[in-house]
Order: C-alpha cells, then sequence, then structure tokens
C-alpha cells in the first residue's frame, strides 16, 4: 500500500509538473504575441487617422474646432498624437482640399459621376472660401490660387501668361455645358424630376438654366453670345468632355470671332464622412453661391502650350471680381487636365456653387459674376 501512494505521488507531481510547463510555455506565446500585437498597436497608433478615429468617436463635432472646454484643452495638449490627430480631423473637414471625389487626377477629365446622395438642409455645411496662406494656395496680383497639379509653382505662374482675348464684331462668348445635366439642392421650392441625384434633363432646372441666365446679362452688355444646351453628359457621363471638345471645335469653325468659351458647371462638395458643403456668399444684400474658375493645364502629359494664358486671363477676371465683391470668387483651381481649354486661350471652366447650394442662390451668383466679367472685359477694350 505504501509503494502505491509513493507511485501515485510522483504521478500527480509529474502531472503537475508537466502542467506547470505547459502554462509556463503557453505564457511566453501569447506574451510573444502580446509584445507583437503592442508594437502594431503603437505603430497604428502613431498614424493620424487613428487619431481622428478617436477624436471623432470621443469629441463628435468637436473635433477640430474651437468648442472645446479648457479641461479638454488641457488633456489634449499632453499628448502629441491626440494634438496630431486634432489637427488632422480639422483638415479632414475642410472641403477646399477636397473640391470634388474623383477617380485620379490622370483621368478626371472622363471620370466617372461622383456618386451623390439626398441630403435634408440640416446635413448641408454652409461654409465661405476666400484663400488662405501655405499649403497649396499662392497669392500674388491681388488673387489666390490653389495649385493641384504635380508641378511645384510659386506665385510667378500668376503673372507668366498673356491674356490672348480681343473681342470684335460677331459672336464673342460661346457658354457649354459639359456636364449639363448637374442639379442643384431641392430645398427652396424649386423642384424638379431627378435623372439621378442632384441631376436632371430638365433644362429649366440645372446648369444649362444658370448658363442662360449668364448669357441674357452679358446680351445686356451688348456682347455676342452663343449658348448651347445640349446635354452632353447624358445618357452617359464619361467621355462628356470628348463629346464636348467636338461641339466647342465645330462652333469655333462656325463663328471664327468666338474669343471666350465658358464651360459652365456646378460643383460637389462632399467630405470624407459624406458631409455635405455648399459654398456661399453674402452680395448685394441677399445669400448667394460662390464662384470658382478652374483652369486646366499639361500637367497630365496631354499638350496644352498655352495653358498660362488661360490663367492670365482667369486672372484678369479675377481681379475684377475681388475688386467689386468680397465673397462672391471662390480661388482659381489650376488642375492637372485640359478640360477642352487647349482649344482656345479665352476658355474656362465656371463653377457656379456645389449640389448643396439651391438653384436660386446659384442663378443669382450667375447674373453678379456674369455682369462684373462683362465690365471688366468692357473696360479692357476701352482701356
Amino acid at each position: 500500500m505504501e509503494g502505491k501512494g509513493r507511485g501515485l505521488g510522483r504521478a500527480v507531481r509529474r502531472g503537475v509538473a508537466l502542467g506547470l510547463t505547459g502554462a509556463a510555455l503557453w505564457c511566453m506565446s501569447w506574451a510573444a504575441d502580446l509584445t507583437g500585437w503592442l508594437g502594431r498597436a503603437k505603430a497604428a497608433g502613431e498614424r493620424s487617422a487613428v487619431a481622428v478615429a478617436l477624436l471623432s468617436a470621443q469629441l463628435g463635432d468637436s473635433a477640430g474646432t474651437d468648442k472645446l472646454s479648457g479641461w479638454s484643452r488641457l488633456v489634449l495638449s499632453q499628448s502629441a498624437l491626440l494634438r496630431a490627430g486634432l489637427g488632422a480631423a480639422a483638415e479632414e473637414t475642410d472641403p477646399e482640399e477636397h473640391p470634388e471625389p474623383s477617380s485620379g487626377e490622370e483621368h478626371e477629365e472622363d471620370r466617372e459621376e461622383p456618386r451623390l446622395s439626398h441630403q435634408g438642409d440640416d446635413g448641408i455645411i454652409e461654409m465661405t472660401a476666400q484663400g488662405k496662406s501655405g499649403g497649396k494656395y499662392l497669392f500674388g496680383q491681388g488673387v489666390y490660387l490653389y495649385n493641384r497639379t504635380g508641378y511645384d509653382l510659386d506665385e510667378s505662374v500668376l503673372t507668366q501668361g498673356s491674356v490672348d482675348v480681343n473681342l470684335g464684331e460677331g459672336p464673342q462668348i460661346l457658354i457649354v455645358h459639359t456636364h449639363g445635366s448637374e442639379a442643384y439642392a431641392q430645398t427652396d421650392g424649386d423642384t424638379y424630376e431627378p435623372s439621378d441625384p442632384y441631376r436632371t434633363t430638365d433644362c429649366t432646372h440645372n446648369v444649362v438654366r444658370v448658363g442662360e441666365e449668364m448669357a441674357t446679362v452679358f446680351r445686356a452688355h451688348g456682347f455676342g453670345v452663343v449658348h448651347d444646351p445640349t446635354l452632353y453628359d447624358y445618357p452617359s457621363y464619361t467621355g462628356a468632355y470628348d463629346r464636348s471638345g467636338a461641339a466647342v471645335e465645330q462652333w469655333l469653325t462656325k463663328y471664327p470671332t468666338i474669343q471666350i468659351v465658358l464651360d459652365v458647371h456646378r460643383d460637389a462638395l462632399v467630405g470624407k464622412d459624406g458631409q455635405v458643403y455648399k459654398m456661399v456668399a453674402q452680395e448685394a444684400g441677399q445669400k448667394v453661391a460662390q464662384v470658382m474658375l478652374v483652369v486646366g493645364s499639361d500637367g497630365g502629359g496631354k499638350e496644352h502650350p498655352r495653358w498660362r494664358d488661360n490663367l492670365a486671363f482667369a486672372v484678369l477676371l479675377q481681379q475684377g471680381l475681388t475688386r467689386g465683391y468680397s465673397q462672391l470668387a471662390r480661388p482659381i483651381v489650376l488642375r492637372n487636365s485640359r478640360y477642352n481649354q487647349q482649344l482656345l486661350p479665352g476658355s474656362l471652366l465656371v463653377e457656379v456653387g456645389g449640389h448643396g447650394n439651391t438653384l436660386t442662390e446659384a442663378v443669382d451668383a450667375a447674373r453678379l459674376w456674369a455682369d462684373n466679367v462683362a465690365r471688366t472685359l468692357l473696360a479692357r477694350e476701352k482701356g
């Protein structure tokens, strides 16, 4: 009996030893995994995106604003990670850094239509863009330029071109709409039958209506205007620039007196979180949409030797706008693609408001913009 007891004790001790050994090996393995996990977590935590997510989850709409309490600011100031996240969170909500979602700079002329969805009044944030120092913004000649090309430019680019627009008899201005079905928010009693979200083939409710308002103002100043109401983006959005470009060439052949081509659009300002923004200005006692000039370049690799002349023309018009109005004009944007502007050095893309604006705001802005541009052109002719 005593021998059996000693054997049983040894078996128990072996079992316990084996169990402890196994437990030790498991703990060592777990610790190694934990070390690796902590390392990966630390590396991930150093990325501003993680900080942004943490701040957004904890602070909500206060992230990136001046609404934080003194205690919250004290806590944030003790963490380099959270401080970086706060700055990044603020940048995330700057639609001026992301004027429109696109599938890629080099192919943006033929990009697919941005995916838009309807939102109510309470889902749209109003902002006023007036340019800022630093980053991709350049300031010179009294105007701001937002450089979205791959070129490393300075403010001297604003004076490198020449304005080659000489108005004479016959039609002088051509207005087209590469994306003519682009429409606005249905929030001011203006309703339409959508062909897609924020798009309609009803030309009394899309950017063709905005272009007609411009044409009316230009004609009132004595200019000859050809307004092409064709919807080059319907039924197919892709390839719209090829179709509108072919039409512009035909118009220029038919009317060689044309010196200015305005491709009128509306913008689509959507934050990374899906938030819709609209750019507004307070002018002449009313709230209107802001207007942005877009100038193409050869940054995408396509031939466009005179893009600096197009830019010089945009600067001339923008100078008149900034003298006449305090908020109407958003900064000029310079992009890689050409937007058919290689066809004539007096060509510009004009974006009147965005899909968050109302048609009324866009039409009122178009009238003010065209009136100022007409006066600038007439003054140049007299001078």
